[in-house]
């Protein structure tokens, strides 16, 4: 299945599937774009939902584009996204991975969401940010004195993100929602999405054995099997 390329606004974007009244927001995670193999499997799991994916800063059609891909910018543009989809559909539901969740969650706290489905969702970002600076023996105090910090794993530490996260905290989520994570998640603790899915009364399943980036024929079967078993079809 192709995929019909357009923008919304300058977002590079992509609709999987046939016209239907249903739309799912397919939204990445890091080092992925819109073309994402698990929006594919999405797709095809419910025939009867088109889905509605899009390139964040600095991924995918966007590698070159100076844009920033920071929480306060990647949630603009979701909402931008978001609007473009509730104009043109009549049920909206959402599909996120990994980052992509923590930026949903901050972007679709009041928006009209018939089901979320996170696979390896970021469900705290301050715990993590906070994980990483462990990680590294990176202070405080040294973020903010440096602003920001590159980090072995490919990621920057910024100083104002982490201000950011820390001023928008998570506290509200009414939406029912479907969680995939892999019990081989070194990135994700268990304990924190465990935390968040039952604080959000969220139904949770855990692929053994599996990472935090679904892409071997075993995890991404087990992705296909639950969409199956949790969608509308």
């Amino acid at each position: 299945m192709d995929p019909q390329l357009f923008q919304i606004e300058s977002i590079p974007a992509a609709l999987w599937g046939p016209p239907a009244e249903r739309v799912a927001v397919a939204v990445h995670g890091a080092q992925s774009s819109k073309t994402d193999i698990p929006f594919r499997l999405f797709a095809k799991a419910f025939p009867h939902t088109q889905v509605l994916s899009f390139d964040l800063p600095e991924h995918g059609d966007r590698k070159q584009d100076p844009t920033p891909c920071k929480p306060p910018i990647c949630v603009q543009e979701l909402s931008a996204v978001l609007d473009y989809a509730e104009s043109r559909w009549r049920d909206l539901s959402l599909f996120a991975v990994s980052m992509g969740a923590y930026f949903s969650l901050l972007a679709c706290q009041n928006r009209p969401l018939s089901h979320a489905w996170f696979l390896s969702p970021v469900v705290d970002m301050v715990r993590l940010t906070q994980d990483m600076m462990r990680c590294f023996q990176i202070s405080e105090a040294r973020l903010e004195a440096e602003k920001m910090i590159p980090t072995p794993m490919g990621q920057t530490l910024y100083w104002d993100d982490y201000g950011y996260i820390r001023a928008h905290p998570i506290d509200r989520w009414p939406v029912p929602t479907d969680i995939l994570r892999g019990s081989g998640d070194t990135l994700v603790a268990e304990d924190t999405v465990a935390a968040f899915a039952d604080r959000f009364s969220c139904r949770m399943r855990t692929v053994e054995g599996a990472e935090h980036w679904f892409h071997t024929p075993e995890e991404l079967e087990a992705l296909a099997l639950w969409f199956l078993e949790t969608g509308p079809g």
